[in-house]
């Protein structure tokens, strides 16, 4: 299938490693020209436009946005505290947690907007999570921080309709990631469940983001091997 990205301008928040590394470098495959933001230092084997600085900061994400622009996806985030239980969570690590995952994602999205209302085929994907549906112990801010990208991706749908910007997100389950293994550590390993590659969500973000998901706006797209679908009930 032609995705009809070649020559598209895109966005891509956190490019540096995991989820965002592998959308850089599938953008990249598909002819399209990329610029990143992210904390870290530009790889030397990416041939993008790199930005340097925190998806916090209004300030430099304003100044990352290209003149032209078609695509953005906003693939930064943080786990936050993990394995902690509510009750003991810093102010400060839950504030942190939803300002990366949740408040860089609408700071992308709000300054990316006046310049994709000039494309032809504006898109902008959110990364967010199955924990945005399901909670697991020890994972409140990581999992408010997601679910509320899931309402922010339908209130953006609604909001920038107007100017033809679809906007929807994608939810993984667990990913082998380096996020992930630093979280789980030797438990990485061990998982009894199946986990996804950073590529199979590349490649629904390249999807959601292309001419051929038209019709798709305000939706939340799972990967998880039909974990959301399987009932509990004891049958």
């Amino acid at each position: 299938m032609d995705l009809g990205l070649s020559g598209r301008s895109v966005l891509v928040t956190g490019g540096a490693s995991g989820i965002g590394r592998a959308t850089v470098e599938a953008f990249l495959a598909e002819g399209a020209a990329v610029t990143v933001l992210d904390r870290a230092p530009k790889p030397e084997d990416l041939d993008v436009t790199w930005v340097r600085g925190d998806v916090t900061d209004e300030e430099t994400v304003r100044s990352a946005i290209p003149r032209e622009l078609d695509v953005v996806v906003g693939c930064a985030g943080i786990s936050g505290p993990m394995g902690q239980d509510a009750r003991e969570i810093g102010h400060a690590d839950f504030t942190r947690t939803l300002e990366v995952n949740l408040t860089g994602q609408f700071l992308l999205a709000k300054h990316a907007a006046p310049v994709l209302a000039g494309s032809t085929a504006p898109a902008i994907v959110f990364v967010a999570s199955d924990s945005g549906f399901v909670a697991a112990p020890g994972m409140a801010a990581y999992c408010a921080s997601k679910g509320g990208v899931l309402m922010l991706t339908k209130a953006l749908a609604v909001d920038f309709r107007s100017d033809g910007i679809r906007v929807n997100c994608v939810c993984p389950s667990i990913v082998d990631t380096p996020m992930a293994r630093g979280d789980l550590g030797d438990a990485f390993d061990e998982l009894d469940c199946p986990v996804l590659r950073p590529e199979d969500v590349a490649r629904s973000i390249l999807y959601l983001a292309s001419p051929a998901s038209r019709g798709v706006n305000g939706t939340a797209h799972v990967l998880d091997f039909g974990g959301l679908a399987t009932s509990t009930f004891p049958a």
